[in-house]
């Protein structure tokens, strides 16, 4: 289900959540919120619906708007976690600690960034390179590809989502053209491009594929290389991301006011348990490496305290 269904099921499915867990009667609830980005919304639902089946006595509220929005509910004291597919931007962490706000970061998972456009689109691939092209405005036509003469239709997210900031400071390396039509949510570019044969959209692969791991009705997924040089590799395959070999990767992050403690603690180490990450693919995503790993362990040891950008 990749439609705006799937956002009027993940309402109904918050609210309901949110009633079943306070009518709990194993004691006292404790409210946690989760707000943010819109490319982890269904995951962390996810995550919150079985934890909370696991622990009668928390009630998880989760919410998306985008990873600015997330953000600033955490620097303004309106939520627990903020969930940000990009890092923090330095003057939003400079303004939480003017607030009496120490952010701090784990990495929930790897996303990576697919690039969809119509199924009567002939085009099956294109370079990072000519990507960035076309949503600089510089590749205009279809026809500059090879395909029909056709102009493109460009679509992407609002300027307070993370994606639209990882997407154009990893592959524009500039700004947007004017031209793209700025969408407020990965539902609204999915079903944009399955109406429009000439549109090119940019989604967190983890909304766009199905149980099975093929991708969503009505649109089709273009395969990415890194350079004119290099082979072309799909999101959609999981050895494409674990060897390193699919070029627009990012972490997902969960940002927290200082040390987690409590409830807020043993609710992010379930989302890094071997169930979580579990979880985490079952959702179309990719578990979190190595790397970010040892920087989780760090972050949520009793001894660390130390705020975070990244």
């Amino acid at each position: 289900m990749c439609t705006t269904e799937k956002y009027l099921c993940l309402l109904f499915s918050s609210v309901s959540l949110f009633f079943w867990s306070c009518s709990s009667k194993h004691g006292q609830i404790e409210n946690l919120l989760i707000k943010g980005s819109d490319t982890e919304v269904n995951l962390a639902l996810s995550l919150a619906e079985t934890y909370m089946m696991e622990d009668l006595s928390i009630s998880i509220s989760v919410s998306g708007g985008g990873s600015g929005a997330g953000i600033a509910a955490l620097i303004n004291g309106k939520t627990n976690i903020a969930n940000a597919s990009r890092p923090m931007k330095a003057e939003e962490f400079l303004l939480a600690q003017e607030r009496g706000v120490n952010p701090l970061s784990t990495v929930l998972g790897m996303d990576a960034i697919a690039i969809v456009v119509h199924p009567q689109c002939p085009i099956k691939e294109l370079s990072k390179q000519d990507l960035g092209a076309i949503y600089r405005g510089k590749i205009h036509n279809w026809k500059q590809l090879g395909g029909q003469d056709q102009e493109i239709s460009l679509y992407g997210r609002q300027s307070n989502s993370g994606t639209f900031v990882y997407f154009r400071d990893s592959v524009l390396q500039a700004e947007y053209s004017p031209k793209v039509k700025q969408m407020n949510g990965t539902a609204q570019i999915v079903e944009a491009i399955k109406t429009d044969a000439a549109g090119i959209g940019y989604v967190g692969v983890g909304y766009i594929l199905e149980k099975n791991g093929s991708a969503a009705k009505g649109i089709k997924v273009l395969a990415i290389k890194s350079n004119d040089h290099t082979p072309a590799y799909s999101p959609t395959l999981l050895e494409n991301i674990q060897q390193g070999n699919y070029p627009i990767i990012r972490p997902l992050f969960q940002y927290t006011d200082g040390k987690p403690k409590g409830k807020l603690l043993h609710f992010l180490r379930y989302c890094l348990s071997e169930e979580g990450q579990a979880l985490v693919q079952q959702n179309g995503y990719f578990p979190v490496s190595k790397m970010y790993r040892e920087q989780n362990e760090l972050a949520l040891t009793p001894t660390y305290a130390k705020s975070s950008l990244h």
